[in-house]
């Protein structure tokens, strides 16, 4: 029990506590209204530590910026950070962004404040840049850059290096270039040209017509020990042979390749399949491929299209369909160029219907027309003088999201003005200034002189105004023509809207 002195020292201590009702006791004491926040303007900046810029940041945010000069202002700014300096990465990409943009002059700026660095460099970021100057047709620059290699990564080139320069000067036909490369890097690097140097070098005499040039150097391979003839020499060389007709010798040098352990893949077969079919031996093509099969070799859709190529060549639609049909059972999905294969075969002996129910099928099947598969049957219809229907295609397809090129209207417009079809030629002029193509200049002349031959000198003179409207210049008889064409009641209109016509007329033959 609590003594009855503790109970009084307690009740003494209590009382002198203010009293508090249990009602009020969760609710907090009244106070004094807080003084309001200071306004925003009168608040001081805390001055925050501005980020560090990493290389790897660096190198993302000069990626992700599309305009040159501010990704080189993120080099820059990157650069002004105390303890930061640049490797090679980062200057691998801001060189690559700014040859990307054509902007060659700081693209030398950088590489000279290369020269000042320490970091290691890597002879890929060379490599890169001999690809953009070769681009832009920079080839002497092309060469430098493989020069820059040695004092840059303090290695001599590797021959990957000089096989990507000297390709890039051969595919440019810069072949003075090319031999100054290969003198300098034997001489001055001891750097010896292995087999891939000697296929470009083999593949340019091909590309030439040179075939006995290219059978040196392939037989100058056959005599060193680190650079011998590959399966890429070979079907290079067989390609050149099929090219010149010389079928015999290619499949010679087949038989060659293949008792060298150098087995032929779908690709090399291809080369001799395309050589039989261009001279007009499908059917030997297609014992190729025959033998093709039984050595275990598959053959793709390339070899397909090839060999169905070949039989349209020749005109046997009906075996290039039974190849097509092969093709599909074996579980390859034709593509638009097996298509339009077809298609260009039957418009050519006047079977546009059947081609125009196998354009239907591609759509059915997923296999996307293009501009080419349309351009044939646009052909074909006009082969046919169903010129209605192409000019119906015309005026559809662009509404269906087909893609048609300047070919699409002239072939329609040639056949138009052969075919003297002179209002039908007005109406397509006008649908294809409006869609911003421009007939060919023969043509163009053609129409001139069509329109007025069949009495329409008033269309005449608008055509010619419209044409020289886009910066169409008449061939001087066109014009005489022309004017000696002209009616009483087309004279008129020239001398009402036509003196605007006659003066920029004979400003351009002027000019």
């Amino acid at each position: 029990m609590i003594s009855r002195r503790k109970y009084v020292n307690s009740h003494r201590y209590f009382s002198s506590l203010p009293w508090i009702s249990p009602l009020q006791y969760q609710k907090q004491p009244t106070s004094r209204k807080p003084d309001p926040p200071p306004p925003f303007d009168s608040l001081q900046e805390v001055p925050r530590k501005p980020r560090f810029i990493s290389h790897e940041t660096a190198i993302h945010m000069i990626k992700m910026e599309k305009n040159p000069q501010k990704a080189l202002d993120i080099f820059n700014m990157a650069s002004e950070q105390r303890g930061f300096n640049h490797n090679h990465s980062t200057y691998s990409t801001i060189l690559h962004k700014l040859a990307l943009y054509k902007k060659f002059n700081a693209v030398d700026a950088i590489l000279h404040q290369m020269t000042f660095e320490t970091c290691k460099f890597h002879e890929g970021l060379f490599l890169n840049l001999m690809t953009h100057f070769s681009k832009s047709s920079l080839h002497e620059k092309t060469l430098q850059m493989f020069y820059a290699i040695k004092p840059f990564v303090r290695e001599k080139p590797s021959p990957k290096a000089l096989s990507t320069c000297l390709n890039l000067l051969i595919e440019s036909g810069h072949i003075d270039l090319a031999q100054k490369l290969l003198s300098d890097s034997r001489t001055k690097l001891g750097l010896q040209p292995n087999t891939c140097i000697f296929n470009i070098l083999l593949k340019y005499h091909c590309k030439c017509g040179d075939l006995d040039s290219a059978f040196e150097v392939m037989k100058k391979m056959k005599m060193l020990k680190h650079s011998l003839p590959n399966q890429i020499t070979y079907c290079t060389l067989m390609g050149g042979l099929s090219n010149g007709g010389r079928l015999s010798e290619a499949i010679e040098l087949f038989e060659e390749m293949v008792s060298k352990g150098i087995f032929p893949d779908a690709l090399t077969y291809n080369v001799l399949i395309k050589g039989f079919c261009q001279g007009g031996k499908a059917d030997k093509a297609k014992h190729i491929m025959g033998f093709m099969r039984k050595n275990g070799c598959i053959p793709n859709i390339f070899n397909y299209s090839a060999l169905m190529n070949g039989f349209c060549k020749d005109g046997r639609f009906e075996e290039a369909k039974e190849i097509f049909d092969e093709m599909r059972r074996c579980g390859l999905e034709a593509d638009a160029i097996c298509y339009t294969t077809l298609i260009g075969s039957l418009c050519r002996v006047g079977r546009v219907d059947e081609a125009i129910a196998m354009l239907k099928e591609m759509k059915e099947k997923g296999c996307k027309a293009d501009v080419v598969t349309f351009n044939v049957i646009i052909g074909g219809l006009c082969g046919e003088r169903r010129f209605e229907e192409a000019m119906e295609m015309l005026e559809r397809l662009p509404y269906d999201g087909v893609y048609l090129n300047k070919a699409s209207y002239r072939i329609v417009m040639n056949y138009l003005c052969r075919e003297g079809e002179m209002k039908r030629a007005m109406s397509l002029l006008g649908l294809m200034l409006e869609r911003g193509y421009v007939p060919h200049f023969a043509t163009s002349n053609e129409l001139l002189i069509g329109l007025c031959e069949s009495g329409r000198a008033v269309a005449a003179t608008e055509a010619l105004y419209q044409l020289t409207d886009k910066g169409f210049k008449p061939e001087f008889d066109s014009w005489v023509r022309l004017k000696s064409e002209v009616s009483v009641d087309g004279d008129r209109q020239l001398r009402q809207d036509g003196l605007q016509i006659q003066g920029k007329a004979s400003s351009s033959l002027i000019g």
